[in-house]
């Protein structure tokens, strides 16, 4: 028997952390990844793509644990040259980062194909695991706030996601569209996972393109997400005032009705037990366990429980067995 195949969909935090766990227990050639780009932005006339890197330096070892972004042991000369020159500063980007986004730029105005040029800056920094971007097109998540649309760059990052949200829209979503890559790993998945990222705009903008919403619908595969919430707060990032924006609760039940039948499973954290009957009434399957990841124990671990989840290997016994409620 061939090994099983597992596709996630993730953003740029918890998602790339599960994405590490996942890696640590499954083979090469397992584990695709399909990675948010709504999020990039042309910065200093170079386009950089804040979640796709994420999950390229977490998956290389490389990210900057204590930022969660980034590279470690970074510098910041270019940008401080830049300030001195009248630039804007306020999106961080490191020397060795800089380099990342010279040589993307440089590609894409070749006209390499971005899927190649995620899979050829991956491989360069010695990742293995396949990272699919969910469409080659341009498509930027906006929030739309009391002065107006911004980025979503300007509103995370400039503004500390301090306004209040309005409105979200993706622009460029009418004439994207996904990759085949994207679709077929879908498609040919044992287990499809939804990483424990913003489920608005981190998980949103992947299957608001046409093509992918319907794969998620009509594969085989086992589909389990797990729930960035814990006590209704994330543990980073302005998903819970985002699901009230949008007209969802911010709490499990928000989430489980973001992803409502394209789901089997909903993981949640062990804090979250009380919502088990509820999500129990939405016809979910449930299972509650730790799902915060502060080591690379925590992040393999939550990683063996989903597998076990989807009956594909055995939950290792780091912590107390997953508890299991089925609708």
């Amino acid at each position: 028997m061939s090994a099983p195949k597992v596709t996630l969909l993730a953003g740029g935090g918890g998602g790339a952390k599960l994405a590490v766990g996942l890696a640590a227990v499954l083979e090469p050639g397992q584990l695709s990844v399909i990675g948010n780009v709504a999020d990039d932005q042309e910065f200093h006339g170079l386009w950089v793509s804040p979640d796709i890197d994420t999950l390229t330096y977490s998956l290389a070892g490389l990210i900057d644990r204590n930022k969660g972004w980034g590279l470690a042991n970074e510098t910041s000369r270019t940008l401080q040259g830049l300030a001195r020159l009248g630039a804007d500063d306020w999106m961080y980007l490191g020397d060795q980062d800089f380099a990342t986004h010279i040589y993307r730029t440089e590609l894409r105005r070749q006209g390499v194909r971005p899927s190649a040029i995620a899979q050829t800056i991956a491989r360069a920094l010695g990742v293995s695991t396949n990272i699919l971007l969910p469409s080659d097109d341009r498509m930027q998540t906006e929030v739309k706030t009391a002065r107006g649309w911004l980025s979503f760059q300007e509103y995370f990052v400039r503004e500390q996601c301090r306004p209040q949200v309005l409105e979200l829209r993706i622009q460029g979503l009418e004439d994207a569209r996904p990759t085949e890559e994207a679709l077929a790993a879908i498609r040919d998945a044992d287990l499809v996972i939804l990483g424990p990222s913003n489920p608005l705009v981190s998980i949103g903008p992947i299957l608001a393109l046409p093509g992918i919403r319907a794969a998620l619908e009509k594969t085989c595969a086992t589909r389990i997400a797990v729930s960035p919430l814990i006590a209704g707060q994330t543990v980073k990032g302005p998903a819970n005032s985002m699901l009230k924006a949008a007209g969802y609760s911010a709490s499990n039940l928000g989430v489980a009705d973001c992803y409502r039948g394209l789901i089997d499973s909903l993981v949640i954290d062990t804090g979250d037990s009380a919502d088990v009957t509820a999500l129990q009434a939405r016809g979910l399957n449930t299972a509650v366990t730790q799902t915060l990841m502060c080591s690379d124990a925590d992040k393999a671990c939550l990683a063996r429980e989903l597998l076990a989840l989807a009956g594909l290997e055995p939950v290792a016994p780091a912590r107390a067995p997953l508890w299991r409620v089925p609708a």
